[in-house]
């Protein structure tokens, strides 16, 4: 094989590469469903959810400090 083959043999090579390497920067390959599709609402938050009100989080938060409480109490 010449010499000037070989070269052309690695130019087009060479050619052959840039362009998958171009392809490869260039590509913003996403995976998953595109954003907002299928979602109503609010961003960020997952449809049919409702918020707690002030009043609601207040009667959590004394419920979980009493079941913890009785928990304490059961372990000692």
């Amino acid at each position: 094989m010449s010499t000037e083959n070989i070269v052309q043999l690695l130019i087009t090579e060479r050619e052959r590469l840039n362009r998958a390497i171009e392809a490869l920067q260039s590509a913003t390959v996403r995976r998953g469903r595109p954003p907002g599709s299928g979602r109503k609402g609010k961003p960020g938050r997952k449809p049919g959810r409702r918020g707690m009100s002030a009043a609601a989080r207040k009667a959590q938060s004394a419920r979980m400090k009493a079941y913890w409480a009785q928990r304490r109490k059961q372990k000692a």
